[in-house]
């Protein structure tokens, strides 16, 4: 009997000791020392509208961007996801916080300019020729937005939900853009998960959208992901992890996680509308509802989600 208790306390022991030696490791975006926009007073968000979006569709879009310095509204809130990227430092160390992160001047371009199949350059030009026609104006402390309809194909879309970058026009100041696309009619399962079922992994039922728009509010989560990563990394020299080529950033570190409690295939616990039945974790103004995702905060060296 004393041989079968020393064998059952050693089988403890080596469980207990591999639980330590598996033990999570904290995440760690490293800095490269870079300009970052989190340590702007003002950072602008100039919206180019391409393709067919309805005035329903753009009012979600504008109000989201109105929300991260809208300070009172009720918590868990969108501004206070935003004010996690306040923690993102610079050379000096300070903590320098943006005053505003704004709605700036917005471009609509309905009639598909350049057509509705567009090459990642096409993105670009699009950005180019909204600041040469001053529809839009040239500012190195803002970000363009460039957001594509449902029915305009990118380079690269679904292999990516969207993507930031730089641009350099006569002025020789390099200029943050994002772009982002619809996902409704072309990679849902991808793109606008959770309000789609997944493409790959457990086929749970799809949340409702909070704005009851799938293309919308997926889009939604890829805009946060994207203008997070812009402000934390604009230049490619800022906060991420791995190669600069495809870094993992604010966001795109903690793919999947919405809630606590979020594993692959579930996006965690969430906040859920008595009316409608919307998922959402994140309130904003005008009374919106929004679904966000977890973001790598600097301070505890871990993701953190709203809920």
């Amino acid at each position: 009997m004393g041989g079968l208790k020393f064998t059952v306390c050693l089988f403890l022991l080596i469980d207990l000791c591999s639980s330590v030696l598996v033990q999570e490791q904290p995440l760690v975006l490293t800095y490269h020392n870079g300009p970052l926009l989190t340590t702007s007073p003002t950072v602008d968000v100039h919206v180019i509208w391409y393709g067919r979006f309805s005035p329903a569709q753009r009012s979600v879009v504008a109000d989201f961007v109105q929300c991260l310095e809208a300070s009172r509204t009720l918590e868990p809130s969108v501004y206070s996801w935003w004010k996690t990227t306040e923690r993102y430092r610079g050379r000096s160390n300070k903590p320098i916080a943006m005053a505003n992160t704004r709605l700036g001047k917005q471009k609509l371009d309905a009639g598909y300019s350049l057509g509705k199949s567009l090459k990642r350059s096409q993105i670009i030009a699009l950005v180019e020729g909204a600041i040469a026609s001053r529809a839009l104006p040239e500012n190195g402390n803002a970000v363009y937005l460039v957001l594509t309809s449902d029915d305009v194909t990118v380079e690269g879309f679904c292999m990516s939900c969207g993507f930031h970058a730089t641009v350099l026009p006569k002025k020789n100041v390099h200029l943050p853009y994002a772009w982002v696309g619809n996902s409704e009619t072309q990679c849902p399962g991808q793109c606008a998960w959770p309000f789609h079922q997944p493409i790959y992994g457990p086929q749970t039922p799809p949340l409702v959208a909070p704005n009851g728009d799938m293309g919308i509010d997926g889009m939604i989560i890829n805009i946060a992901t994207v203008l997070a990563g812009a402000v934390t990394n604009p230049f490619n020299t800022g906060y991420f992890q791995g190669d600069a080529g495809a870094p993992l950033e604010a966001v795109s570190a903690c793919p999947g996680m919405y809630g606590k409690g979020s594993y692959p295939g579930y996006p965690g616990n969430l906040l859920v509308d008595k009316i409608t039945g919307a998922s959402y974790n994140g309130n904003g103004v005008n009374g919106r509802k929004f679904l966000l995702p977890a973001i790598w905060d600097p301070a505890t060296h871990s993701c953190k989600t709203l809920v």
